[in-house]
């Protein structure tokens, strides 16, 4: 939006009625001529891998922080997992054991960070 000199505002919203659209899902204002493409592009309805339907301009956002089927990393193991996948992996990955070289105890996996400071 940018200043109309007051002598040119009514034809200023002339045009704006005939050719601007105001898009009801986002409030952005689209050319009347381009509102198909707008709703289609922004607004369609895309179904992610997850099986959950969603709007194509969400399914980014969602497909990186919120699908349960995104890839995430073990922190014990670093292998790639579905999320959704992961507590239950994680769980059994932390109670596996690993000698230490330091006191020859075997230790767990999800204690291996706090050890160095308990190790004797």
């Amino acid at each position: 939006t940018k200043d109309i000199p007051v002598a040119n505002f009514i034809m200023h919203e002339i045009h704006c009625r005939r050719n601007i659209e105001v898009c009801r899902y986002c409030s952005e204002s689209v050319p009347k001529s381009e509102m198909k493409n707008h709703m289609e592009s922004e607004h369609g309805q895309v179904t992610c891998k997850c099986r959950m339907k969603i709007e194509r301009s969400l399914l980014k956002d969602h497909e990186a922080s919120a699908c349960p089927l995104r890839p995430a990393l073990c922190q014990y193991c670093d292998i790639q997992l579905a999320f959704n996948k992961l507590q239950d992996h994680e769980i059994y990955c932390g109670a596996r054991t690993e000698r230490c070289g330091g006191c020859g105890r075997n230790v767990m996996m999800k204690d291996l960070k706090e050890h160095p400071r308990v190790c004797g």
